[in-house]
């Protein structure tokens, strides 16, 4: 009966969540609530089974757990709002019509007086049900500062007033925006832990891919919602290809593509069209098209590397940043017909960017610096590259690739 309990609150957590927390705006107080309400299901239901409608009963029993705690603290002040807060959350739960508030709960997660670093956390808590303790391994800071963080995310939606609601077309861009990083960013964790060894990040990547499909659903017309699922599709479907037999890095030019998921690719291709049909490409969607730039090798054809290039053009239009531009060197260095001259067009484009700070301790901007010295016969320089690369990468396979293509300059 356990696996069931776990099951509706997979299903149903962020949703009771958002309808318990829309009215008081006390997130914290809803997670008590429902928290409470599966302790009851693991005692009620192995002895009476499972309700019909298990939301239903969770939201009653969670309803009745916040007026209780609503009675004792017998507030003064603005008595008129209080008992109709009692009132409202009193009604039974229509087995029928629970309304799903999910939407408006990730934008209160994301709204601009939620720190940025708090707000991808709190869709981790509120949305899905993650204790401090995973979401603090996650994001590699300690449990306490993560719960603070969390606590005083939740204390500024009450405090300040911060409404569940969709925002209007005047404000929807720059609020989706922020929704849409936070789930990214979510998934960015989760694709760290490539081989799905690290029990704390085993699921990130997908449950932000659920989190993408949900605000997908629920803004079906919005392109950039379509957009991320896709470029998260994309990229998941080529996570088994990743490491080899021995748990070896393989980049993406070297993957068998036999163990990419096509159905998966599929989905984020039908998806990319979608968005295309609706209007101008934004940032997620032509990502998610660069992402789909690989997929002619599916069928043994080369990748259009000039077409690519164009792609991070459009992108950097849009955002100029250092990781965008190295990406687009490496992939200009593809283009050119020579070998050399390619890997002197990729490391003129690198030099263009070299004064930027960000780039100091940016490891593939050195792994690529090192890999076109390597092509243009500067293997002193590409040795350098590569020492510091190695230095800068955490993820041991990666650092050993690194390790290993260094070692063949010496060879």
């Amino acid at each position: 009966m356990t696996q069931e309990a776990e099951d509706a609150a997979r299903r149903s957590y962020g949703k009771l969540v958002a309808i318990l927390a829309a009215r008081s705006g006390d997130v914290a107080g809803a997670e008590d609530a429902l928290s409470e309400a599966f302790g009851s299901a693991l005692g009620d239901w192995p002895e009476h089974g499972v309700p019909a409608n298990a939301e239903a009963w969770l939201l009653t029993v969670a309803r009745r757990r916040i007026v209780d705690g609503v009675r004792r603290r017998k507030l003064d002040e603005d008595a008129s709002q209080h008992f109709l807060l009692l009132e409202e959350l009193a009604e039974p739960a229509d087995a029928d019509a629970l309304p799903d508030r999910r939407l408006e709960l990730l934008f209160a997660c994301a709204h601009p007086g939620i720190d940025r670093s708090a707000r991808a956390p709190l869709m981790l808590q509120t949305v899905l049900g993650f204790d401090a303790g995973t979401i603090a391994s996650a994001f590699l800071v300690s449990p306490s500062a993560m719960s603070q963080r969390l606590v005083r995310a939740k204390t500024k939606i009450r405090q300040a007033g911060i409404g569940f609601r969709v925002p209007g077309r005047d404000e929807l861009a720059e609020r989706l925006d922020a929704v849409l990083e936070a789930i990214y960013a979510v998934y960015a964790e989760g694709w760290t832990d490539a081989e799905g060894a690290d029990p704390q990040r085993r699921n990130l990547a997908e449950e932000a891919i659920f989190l993408g499909k949900l605000i997908a659903a629920l803004l079906p017309q919005e392109p950039e919602c379509l957009g991320l699922v896709a470029l998260m599709l994309h990229a998941q479907a080529r996570r088994p290809a990743r490491r080899n037999a021995a748990g070896d890095y393989v980049p993406i030019a070297q993957q068998d593509t036999t163990l990419w998921d096509g159905a998966m690719i599929d989905e984020a291709e039908s998806l990319l069209h979608a968005a295309s049909r609706i209007g101008a490409p934004a940032r997620f969607q032509l990502e998610a098209a660069l992402q789909s730039a690989h997929n002619v090798r599916r069928t043994g054809e080369a990748v259009h590397w000039a077409a690519v290039v164009d792609l991070y053009d459009a992108l950097i239009a849009l955002d100029a940043s250092p990781v965008i531009q190295v990406n687009r060197a490496i992939a200009l260095s593809k283009v050119a017909l020579s070998k050399v001259e390619g890997a002197l067009s990729g490391l003129q484009a690198l030099d263009a960017i070299a004064t930027d700070a960000r780039l100091r301790d940016y490891q593939p901007y050195w792994a690529a610096r090192a890999d076109l010295l390597a092509r243009s016969g500067d293997a002193g320089s590409a040795r350098e590259a590569y020492e510091r690369a190695i230095g800068l990468e955490r993820d041991p396979a990666v650092r050993r690739f690194l390790q290993e293509r260094a070692a063949a300059l010496s060879a």
